[in-house]
């Protein structure tokens, strides 16, 4: 019910705050059994973590930037995640609400800094989804190759980018039509209310993982044996450098870092079932760093093979496991299609799990005010936010058809490292203001931690090329001109109500996308 809102100063109206009460209103969340142990907590943060980083942005950051010492790259990125996955895990057992780091936001730094995050988010969730798609788009046409089926290669790139083909010819590309129509039939199964039930994350995590492991088995065995053809392709395991920032050398693993911190997206996930964790203050620390420090390691070993076997220079490809596979030799064939297309279903799932949760950050902000409710009405047959989910499906799709995958890929990691410095302010904004709140789990040796949280991600996003820095710049002024001209105006949170009337059936239907958990996913 409306109550008249009180004026307040232009500082006052931005730092206007949810209380918990209200977010738990809005999310409709019931207690959770806690029944996760510390070992539930580290596979589920693997099976959220593997995925579009390792079998795309790989090969980009060892071909342009890190060569085999791409490796030290994912070590470096792990430690940034592990810094915000410790804030993650102090707010997710202090604030038991459910939903992503927006809601955080809205509810400790105040409704701007939620709608930056949100804006974030859609760099996090939207663009991740077209990087996915491209890489998806590469397996795809790799996998359709050795079947005798040739899409035309104009059809497989970005806009305007040259591709050498195999007989040394050059063309031209002008759009990426299977990333274009993955996200189109994704979108649209998403209208319809696609359930992906726990079991079926079970066999597509279970999918990733053997893929992977197969991949680093079946080629460490081949490296063995031929260890002195292989060798020279790590000599130098640092490439010198060209005397370009960011191009080899140290600077070169920096700004690989940057790159495949891509890789590290949905390690969150582990925070997000801190509700379900029996002894968060132990499992939730154990879960976060165990999860992370397994998916190292799987990382280590997937890049000590893919640039054993195939040289670096020539890993600049949306596919780089099955460049590698296909290098294995042809007596090989029928298990380079089998890692194709284990590849292409576990990213299939990645993409589906990215669009639904950023159709369900666009619906949480329409809800709230802050976009268009048309972003919130929902299907009167399939219960589902139709309109959002066509409006985020053909985003995707456009991205995926006409950008190149380096430039999103660095948008996303930008947006993602942005979202996580804005975590770690929130443990220290949260701890002085709010001393006295009941923690689940303390980030240790604070505030050391959670500052070097903000300090590590700041570094990584300045080692990022300076055009997608320019593009980060007048996106997030673009968004807070549009809170001033909208969000602001629009708050129901300002107006004295909760939430948007709630005339329809809220979007977390029986059917939604669960996690290996069973609840509905928030992060992927």
């Amino acid at each position: 019910m409306a109550t008249e809102a009180p004026k307040r100063g232009l500082l006052g109206r931005m730092m206007l705050r949810k209380t918990v009460a209200q977010v738990q209103r809005d999310t409709q969340t019931s207690e959770l059994k806690r029944s996760l142990g510390p070992w539930n907590l580290v596979f589920l943060g693997i099976g959220c973590i593997i995925g579009a980083g390792i079998f795309v942005r790989t090969g980009n950051a060892a071909a342009m930037h890190a060569g085999p010492a791409v490796l030290l790259s994912f070590v470096i990125a792990g430690i940034v995640c592990a810094f915000a996955g410790l804030s993650y895990a102090e707010l997710s057992s202090t604030l038991p609400v459910s939903g992503s780091a927006y809601t955080y936001s809205y509810t400790t730094l105040g409704e701007f800094a939620a709608w930056v995050m949100g804006s974030l988010l859609l760099l996090e969730y939207g663009l991740a989804a077209s990087v996915v798609a491209v890489g998806w788009s590469g397996y795809m046409v790799s996998l359709l190759a050795d079947m005798g089926i040739h899409v035309p290669a104009a059809l497989t790139g970005p806009m305007g980018y040259p591709k050498e083909l195999a007989d040394g010819s050059t063309v031209t590309t002008v759009f990426n039509l299977p990333a274009f129509l993955v996200c189109t039939a994704l979108a649209l199964l998403l209208v319809l209310g696609v359930s992906e039930s726990a079991k079926v994350n079970n066999i597509i995590v279970a999918i990733k993982v053997s893929v992977l492991t197969a991949f680093v088995v079946v080629g460490g065995i081949i490296i063995l044996q031929n260890w002195a053809t292989f060798a020279p392709n790590w000599d130098p395991f640092i490439p010198p450098p060209t005397g370009q920032q960011g191009e080899f050398g140290w600077s070169g693993i920096i700004r690989g870092a940057s790159i495949v911190f891509f890789a590290y997206i949905g390690f969150e996930a582990v925070s997000t079932a801190a509700q379900e964790a029996k002894d968060p203050g132990k499992d939730m620390p154990f879960g976060v760093i165990g999860s992370l420090v397994a998916c190292t390691i799987i990382y280590i070993l997937v890049s000590i093979v893919l640039t054993l076997i195939v040289p670096y220079t020539d890993l600049n490809v949306p596919d780089p496991v099955a460049v590698a596979v296909d290098a294995f030799g042809p007596q090989w064939a029928w298990f380079a299609s089998t890692i194709k297309v284990g590849a292409i279903i576990g990213l299939t799932s990645v993409i589906l799990v990215l669009m639904y949760g950023q159709t369900r950050i666009f619906y949480t902000m329409a809800r709230d005010g802050l976009l268009p409710k048309v972003f919130a009405r929902v299907h009167q047959r399939f219960r589902t936010p139709w309109i959002n989910t066509l409006v985020v499906g053909l985003a995707v799709a456009i991205a995926a058809g006409f950008f190149d995958i380096n430039f999103l890929g660095d948008a996303t990691s930008v947006g993602t490292l942005a979202a996580f410095a804005i975590v770690s302010l929130t443990v220290i904004w949260l701890r002085q203001t709010h001393p006295d709140i009941p923690r689940g789990f303390k980030v240790p040796l604070y505030p050391v931690l959670p500052a070097l949280g903000i300090l590590s991600c700041v570094w990584l996003i300045s080692s990022v090329p300076a055009r997608v820095l320019i593009f980060f710049a007048w996106y997030v002024l673009g968004g807070i001109v549009l809170y001033f001209l909208y969000g602001m105006r629009n708050s129901e949170l300002a107006k004295g109500r909760d939430v948007m009337p709630d005339d329809e059936t809220p979007y977390f239907p029986e059917d939604a996308p669960r996690d290996v958990t069973g609840e509905p996913i928030i992060r992927p």
